[in-house]
């Protein structure tokens, strides 16, 4: 599976959050954040595309 790369900034408090929440639900695997990222933006992408209808 070829993997994109994006980098970017958050507010600390988001960032923060975030990875608390990741670690609690994955724990400390390898790759987690970029699953939960993952997760995160098909949530966004099937929102956005939803409002669209």
């Amino acid at each position: 599976m070829d993997m994109g790369v994006i980098t970017i900034s958050v507010d600390d408090e988001v960032e923060k959050k975030f990875r608390e929440l990741v670690e609690k639900k994955y724990g400390k695997i390898r790759g987690a954040l970029g699953v939960a990222v993952t997760e995160a933006m098909k949530l966004w992408i099937k929102k956005v595309e939803e409002e669209e209808e």
